[in-house]
Order: structure tokens, then sequence, then C-alpha cells
């Protein structure tokens, strides 16, 4: 349940994201991605700043936060979660090709593909007054399928609990 998500930066331009596949997939890295999601890096950059500007705690001028956020629109912010057992292979190959990436853990869920599961699993994170950063999640045209969905909660720690005692 408690995964390690792995984030980069790709250049915003077509071929990108076809390059990084085809790295990983001629280690066989590709066909086990549980999940991806890709944004504008300039939306990363401009939470960022808003963020920064209401804890009072930023670490560059408005002018230099508004710089960065044009600059950022030249990159896209990808989020994978390689399968169980393949993070360390994923990480060994980005580093060995000079990719500038990041990771963190995250709550992955398996869930019922049935109405209100999903209000099921976030009103649990909001009775434990436990934010939710960002959430992302496939959903399969099956009922019977189950669907994963990866939260990354601001407490980690508790968050596991949470899921530990299901």
């Amino acid at each position: 349940m408690v995964r390690t998500e792995i984030s980069l930066f790709l250049k915003n331009q077509p071929g990108e994201l076809g390059k990084l596949s085809t790295l990983l997939g001629d280690e066989d890295i590709n066909i086990n991605i549980d999940a991806i999601t890709i944004q504008d890096a300039s939306s990363y950059v401009k939470a960022l700043f808003s963020a920064r500007g209401k804890s009072l705690k930023r670490i560059a001028s408005a002018a230099s936060y508004n710089s960065m956020r044009k600059d950022s629109a030249a990159f896209a912010l990808i989020r994978l979660l390689p399968a169980d057992g393949m993070t360390n292979r994923a990480i060994n190959l980005l580093t060995q090709h000079n990719y500038l990436f990041d990771m963190i853990p995250v709550i992955a869920l398996e869930l019922d593909n049935q109405p209100g599961e999903l209000a099921r699993i976030t009103s649990q994170f909001g009775e434990k007054g436990i934010n939710i950063n960002y959430v992302y999640g496939s959903v399969v045209n099956s009922p019977e399928a189950k669907c994963l969905f990866v939260f990354c909660p601001e407490d980690i720690d508790q968050a596991a609990e949470i899921f530990n005692k299901e």
C-alpha cells in the first residue's frame, strides 16, 4: 500500500514521452508501470509559488517565481508508480540516462469499481485530518475489475495507519 512514486521532468515537446517509454520498455520496465500522470510543469511551479506565499517562506522573489513559471512551461512533470520490484531498476535506469527525478512515498490502493468507493476512501483521509496533495488513478470499464488510485497525503505515516487496519 505504501509505494514509491518517481517524479521527473521531461521537455514539453513531441517525442519526449516516447523516448522515456522506449527506454523503460527496452528494460522491461514500461509494461510494469502501474500508474502514470503527466502535467505541464508550470502549474507545479505556480502551486509552489502559492504555497510559499501563504506560509511566508518564499525561497525566491515573486519575479523569480514568475520567471520560473514561464520557463517551466517548457517542461512536463511525469509521475510514475513502478510495479513492485521495479522501482530500483527504474531509478538506476533514470540515473544512468541523466534524468532529473525525485522519489516520494505515496499510498496506492486497489478500489472496487463501484459508486461511492472513492468517497469512502477519501472520507477516511478527511476524518483523520489528513490533506491529500494530489491523487490520480485508473478506472476500468468493468464492475468486476479493481481500480488503482494513488494518493499523496501530507502525512504518509498517519495515512498508512488508516489503511493498515483495513
